[in-house]
């Protein structure tokens, strides 16, 4: 959040150098241009820029203006890893952290944490905040992973820096070669799949999101079942959603699929939210679950637990504690980058959302 016009000459310069506007050793507008532009007294432009040279983006030559410095060299051993997570709710994040936790703490080091509300835009402003102080490492959680990252040249600039950096949860396809620790989202999408088809269903719908990678994978993994089951790839079963539409779009392509006489089974949800709000929508319109039509989920989070749902177990302190190990080693250099691909193996869970 820009609180100021100060602020937001910063932010804006330093968008310029990570977004490749401004190449290194390049002479950035004067101030006289920067005041006009932004509105503001010199002194204010001057307050910015000696901000930006003592976070280490600007050096400047005296009677030739300020340039863009070269930020190649790690500052050092800070014992600061910074985490970058898409939410901050109870959902299963907390858990995840207090595994990365558990390590780093263990290995002393700090946790800075920092949310991007799965913003593409929130994830580039972190890491450009985060780019400025002095961190060792960094775990990620990338926003909205399915769409092209329109800000690799910030990750490209950390591989410059020398500071190592591990994707959690997932990871954008152009970078499937950095470090990840990852679930098998494709193995869960099969179980979950496979499950419903060994109880005798045919006619399994499918909601998945389509801007996260996980939500691309399980979607994969229920390809993948209905394939080896011989059952045939129907388009109509399957709804996509985004970030944005979570709270509308699943229930509503559910009811349209149901009201146009589809025949429909069997539910998989993306995750228990999903599973826990097509739950609740079924039961507003008179269907039963699990004797009219099973559910499915995908976290084995808290809400399963207290709705009955059948669904994938997530490793969330366990994947917490191998992407921090990850980190450590790239730091210490025991793993090479190479090295650092991490997949975890699924596990179903049976409750009571199926029949």
């Amino acid at each position: 959040m820009v609180n100021s016009k100060y602020e937001l000459i910063i932010r804006e310069i330093k968008k310029g150098i990570n977004s490749g506007e401004y190449d290194v050793n390049t002479k950035i507008p004067s101030e006289n241009q920067l005041a006009e532009k932004f509105g503001v007294s010199r002194q204010t432009v001057r307050k910015a820029l000696a901000q930006l040279i003592d976070d280490g983006y600007l050096y400047a030559v005296h009677g030739s203006g300020t340039f863009v410095a070269e930020r190649r060299v790690k500052r050092g051993h800070s014992k600061n890893i910074a985490v970058v997570s898409t939410y901050m709710t109870d959902y299963i994040f907390p858990r995840v952290i207090q595994g990365i936790n558990q390590v780093l703490d263990e290995n002393g080091y700090s946790i800075i944490l920092k949310t991007t509300n799965n913003s593409r835009k929130g994830e580039a402003w972190c890491m450009e905040e985060l780019l400025s102080k002095n961190i060792d490492g960094m775990i990620i959680e990338p926003s909205q992973s399915a769409i092209s990252c329109q800000h690799q040249v910030l990750y490209d600039q950390m591989d410059a820096m020398g500071i190592p950096y591990v994707f959690i949860q997932g990871c954008y396809e152009s970078m499937m070669d950095r470090p990840h620790v990852m679930l098998d989202d494709v193995e869960g999408g099969r179980l979950i799949t496979e499950h419903l088809l060994k109880l005798g269903h045919k006619r399994i719908a499918g909601i998945f999101k389509a801007d996260d990678s996980q939500g691309i994978l399980r979607h994969k993994g229920y390809v993948k079942a209905l394939a080896a089951a011989g059952i045939a790839y129907d388009p109509d079963l399957v709804i996509w959603y985004h970030t944005k539409d979570r709270n509308i779009k699943p229930m509503e392509g559910l009811t349209r699929i149901l009201e146009s006489g589809i025949s429909c089974h069997a539910v998989v949800c993306y995750n228990d939210e999903i599973a826990a709000d097509v739950i609740k929508g079924l039961t507003a319109i008179g269907r039963n679950v699990p004797h009219d039509i099973s559910v499915t989920g995908f976290d084995n989070s808290l809400l399963s637990h207290s709705k009955g749902i059948t669904t994938i177990a997530h490793p969330q302190e366990e994947l917490g504690k191998r992407a921090a190990e990850t980190l450590i080693g790239l730091i210490d250099g025991s793993i090479t980058r190479g090295e650092a691909h991490v997949l975890l193996e699924p596990e179903l869970v049976e409750r009571k959302s199926c029949f």
